[in-house]
């Protein structure tokens, strides 16, 4: 479980970094950062989102 919270972290701290340069790319007009950024956004999302419901799944067992 604790490598799952650590995967978690890794997860947001992701999102975050994407975040801040998206938003670089946008008050700088560099739109290819922003695309790179949506694209890794979208990535973390849905690893985030299998990983909950594993997480969840594992609950449940207990």
């Amino acid at each position: 479980m604790g490598k799952k919270l650590a995967l978690n972290v890794v997860y947001n701290l992701g999102i975050i970094i994407a975040v801040a340069i998206g938003w670089w790319g946008i008050q700088h007009t560099q739109y290819a950062y922003v695309l790179g950024a949506v694209f890794i956004i979208a990535i973390f999302i849905s690893l985030k989102i299998k990983l909950m419901k594993e997480v969840k799944e594992l609950t449940r067992k207990k």
